[in-house]
């Protein structure tokens, strides 16, 4: 059975990590803040001083980061994953990152004897936790062979959708699709609010017909509590979508409403709700149509009373 690293145990590699753990991996994880390594040690991992220990301890190595720069300077960098890699390291990135950055560091691995590939996940938290997530894999179908019970310790969907980069591109198109689906369901709630409805059974009869979707399913009931506790973070999302724009530049295609969900996130981060959910996108549209609904300041005044 594949030895497997994790550098990055935040809010989704965390996760996933103890859930390798639980599938019979040996799993050692790295992490700048320690007391992510902590909790994957509490749950039967084994702690990595160092990048260069997760990678000299792993015949398969998982790393979840946050964007671009993170992946080039754990992995490319001169303390980083190849500088530390044996021939037929199999090097996962799971992080959401430029398709041109998933193609540089399968060049450069190459030349190093390592094997890549990029499989981005959808399903936020939840799914992490849950082990349910979305995985789309980018690189050789060997590599993909190889990979996959690991991958299937992670999520139920596991697909291989082309070379180096492909999984990248199909995960900016999962984002910019759950994006606008954020932003016009924000939309509907504050229709349906201002409109004098109850919006919880309103919106359970649009999740039974076609206007059904899973972020109605997983994220409805925290926004019509104005909880907006992250599960993936605004911030995060607004990052993505300048991916998915970056990507149609270079495919030479148009995505206009991809462009207007990117300003409208970029607002919501510049009022300073960059770390909250991606679902805070409520707060956004209904501050345009003149402030909180009724149930936002009924929520409001009784905080304050």
């Amino acid at each position: 059975m594949e030895r497997v690293g994790v550098i990055g145990l935040g809010v989704m590699g965390g996760p996933m990590a103890a859930n390798l753990v639980r599938a019979g991996f040996e799993v050692t994880g790295f992490n700048r803040s320690p007391a992510a390594v902590d909790r994957l040690v509490a749950a039967g991992g084994r702690a990595g001083a160092s990048v260069a220990e997760v990678v000299e301890r792993s015949t398969v190595v998982l790393t979840v980061l946050p964007d671009s720069p993170d992946v080039e300077r754990v992995v490319l960098g001169e303390d980083g994953v190849l500088a530390h890699a044996a021939e037929g390291l199999l090097l996962v990135d799971c992080s959401t990152v430029r398709p041109g950055t998933s193609t540089t560091v399968a060049a450069a691995a190459r030349d190093r004897g390592v094997r890549t590939l990029d499989a981005p996940v959808s399903g936020g938290e939840t799914g992490a936790v849950n082990a349910t997530l979305s995985i789309m894999v980018g690189g050789e179908a060997e590599d993909v062979t190889r990979a996959r019970p690991v991958l299937q310790a992670l999520g139920t969907t596991v697909v291989h959708v082309g070379g180096h980069g492909a999984g990248q591109t199909v995960k900016a198109a999962n984002q910019l699709l759950v994006g606008g689906i954020s932003g016009l369901l924000s939309e509907a709630i504050v229709l349906i609010e201002r409109s004098g409805i109850a919006p919880a059974p309103a919106l359970s009869v649009l999740a039974g017909g076609l206007a059904g979707n899973r972020f109605l399913d997983l994220k409805s009931e925290g926004m019509l509590r104005r909880d907006f506790a992250p599960g993936f973070r605004s911030e995060l999302h607004l990052k993505d979508l300048g991916i998915a724009l970056a990507a149609a530049r270079e495919a030479g295609v148009a995505l206009p409403m991809t462009g207007l969900v990117a300003q409208l996130f970029a607002a919501l981060v510049a009022q300073g709700r960059g770390g909250q959910d991606h679902s805070a996108m409520l707060a956004l549209v209904e501050g345009l149509s003149g402030g909180p609904t009724g149930a936002e300041r009924g929520r409001r005044e009784t905080t304050a009373q």
